[in-house]
């Protein structure tokens, strides 16, 4: 399993539950990949996911540009 990426220095109740929030999350989307018959099903899942976290990111972006 790959491993998270190491939280800035923080020891905040903010840095923890980022980080349990970042470990259930990509948790799910190892479970979708898993779910996956073949490489490439699993690269083309890999692709939506991505598509769907920038389209969040873009999202919450233009929601803080126009509230």
């Amino acid at each position: 399993m790959a491993e998270l990426p190491e939280p800035e220095p923080q020891h905040n109740r903010a840095g923890t539950t980022e980080q349990a929030r970042m470990a259930i999350t990509l948790g799910s989307v190892r479970a979708s990949l898993e779910e996956q018959p073949s490489a490439n099903a699993i690269r083309a899942t890999a692709r939506r996911w991505i598509a769907a976290i920038t389209a969040a990111a873009e999202d919450v972006i233009a929601e803080r540009r126009h509230p």
